[in-house]
């Protein structure tokens, strides 16, 4: 909406605008490239589609309103802002760029009706995108986004409506750091000697995690914490090839020590053992299942993903836990967390939350659960992980992106009418398209998906050891990249 970006568009410019690229929600909001299929005048429509979704004037609902680091962050909240009050909603902006686990913090702890959160979480620096939080503290529900796209597209043909917005901002991160620390057992950590490393990766979370870790009574030494909307011209995600500095920073130090790091938005974390090594996100999950169950935190069960190993299942089970798997998108495994059916869930990109605490996706939680892990145990990460594999079986588990084409629907498709009695040597022991394509193999898994929110393809899979994963993601892109060209004919 590039016609709209910095000003108030026409009638004509945003329904125009909105043909070419209407607003559509995917696995967790509403994303686009600034100025291309995303600006202001839909972050005004959907903001006052969001008031009337809560009651509009009539109940002059509480709305809190939030951004991070990224490019035009606080104009776009400020507009919201303002589309919110001019519908007859009462905002509720919280003070400087925050990091999305203390904004759907604050939803819960004001009791306000909804959230609405600039942010594009770990895509591209070209990339911002909305979220909108339920009062619940999750992601909104489907039938929430089918609705807010209706009625955004129905005010996209309207002039604006804005008012002042009343109130200074809100402090969310003072209430969010105390209500988190209660949660976790501080005393191991501070006889431990422990050393947290930690990679902002330009985002969010640098305004939080050293305040954190100091509450904790933990050292704590941040790389890249300087606010970059381009976030050092990559996307802000912890993958291995970003986490090199961090590594070095950590085989350089000596004593008890951790890495860590989170996303832009900080709602999902990566975790480095004192060799620099970045953990898989299954381990990561496995070890906080583990110490949630024996220390008695977790009582219930554990949603999982499709996608996620089955290591972290295996561990859930051995302490007696119910395990349920859910597709693709944080929000399903928020509604087991809802209906009491898990206390605790986890996804394969490196999402966790715990439900005492919270109830959407939360890095900055998990990398404390982890720290207090450490501190209690006083061994490397990965001694642990040898100690968990030896009891309950060996897994590694991975994923990898494709650059999406035209032809993927058709070969995605072709992928489901397939029916192969192996893949890499192992036998193919059911197939599913609940959320993609998903063969499970007798050792394994292989997938392939559509992201929802950035235009790639998403191939996981999971194998007894590492050179296997490597291999069978290799022979799942090879599959796929025959299919865009046969249809998925064999």
């Amino acid at each position: 909406m590039g016609a709209s970006c910095g000003g108030q568009a026409s009638a004509r410019e945003a329904r125009a605008a909105f043909l070419s690229h209407p607003i559509r929600f995917g696995t967790s909001g509403w994303r686009g490239v600034l100025g291309e299929d995303f600006g202001f005048a839909g972050v005004r429509a959907l903001a006052r589609a969001l008031a009337e979704h809560c009651g509009g004037p009539r109940e002059a609902p509480r709305v809190v309103v939030a951004h991070d680091t990224r490019f035009a962050g606080e104009r776009l909240a400020a507009a919201a802002a303002h589309s919110l009050a001019g519908a007859g909603a009462r905002p509720l902006r919280i003070v400087g760029a925050v990091a999305t686990p203390v904004a759907t913090h604050a939803v819960r702890r004001r009791r306000a009706a909804a959230g609405f959160l600039i942010t594009a979480s770990h895509n591209p620096p070209e990339y911002q995108g909305v979220k909108i939080v339920a009062p619940w503290g999750g992601a909104a529900p489907r039938d929430w986004c089918r609705a807010l796209e209706a009625r955004a597209a129905h005010y996209l043909e309207q002039r604006p409506r804005e008012a002042p917005v009343r109130g200074r901002g809100i402090d969310a991160a003072g209430p969010y750091l105390r209500d988190l620390v209660a949660h976790i057992e501080r005393a191991p950590l501070r006889r431990s000697g422990l050393r947290v490393f930690y990679d902002a990766l330009y985002g969010a979370g640098a305004s939080i995690v050293p305040r954190l870790f100091h509450e904790l009574g933990v050292p704590v030494a941040t790389l890249h914490g300087s606010p970059d909307p381009g976030f050092g011209g990559y996307a802000p995600d912890p993958t291995p090839a970003r986490l090199r500095e961090l590594g070095t920073a950590l085989r350089r130090a000596s004593g008890l020590r951790l890495g860590l790091a989170s996303d832009g938005d900080a709602d999902r974390f990566a975790v480095l053992d004192r060799d620099g090594r970045v953990l898989a996100e299954e381990d990561a999950l496995a070890l906080l299942v583990d110490h949630l169950a024996r220390s008695g935190r977790l009582q219930k069960g554990l949603a999982l993903s499709i996608a996620t190993g089955s290591l972290v299942e295996r561990v859930a089970v051995s302490h007696g836990l119910a395990v349920s798997r859910h597709p693709i998108g944080f929000k399903h495994l928020t509604a087991a967390l809802l209906d009491d059916r898990a206390d605790a869930a986890g996804d394969e990109s490196g999402g966790f939350s715990w439900a005492p605490f919270a109830r959407d996706k939360d890095g900055l939680l998990a990398g404390a659960l982890l720290a207090e892990r450490l501190a209690a145990e006083s061994r490397p990460l990965h001694e642990q992980l040898r100690d968990l594999r030896r009891q309950h079986g060996p897994s590694r588990s991975g994923r990898m992106a494709l650059p999406g084409t035209a032809e993927d629907g058709r070969a995605l498709r072709g992928l489901a009418r397939l029916r192969p009695q192996r893949f890499d040597g192992a036998g193919v022991m059911g197939r599913s398209q609940r959320d993609g394509v998903r063969w499970a193999l007798e050792d394994g898994f292989v997938m392939w998906r559509r992201s929802g929110t950035e235009p790639v393809v998403r191939l996981y899979a999971e194998a007894r050891d590492p050179k296997r994963l490597a291999r069978r993601l290799s022979l799942a892109a090879r599959r796929l990249r025959s299919a865009r060209r046969t249809g998925g004919t064999p």
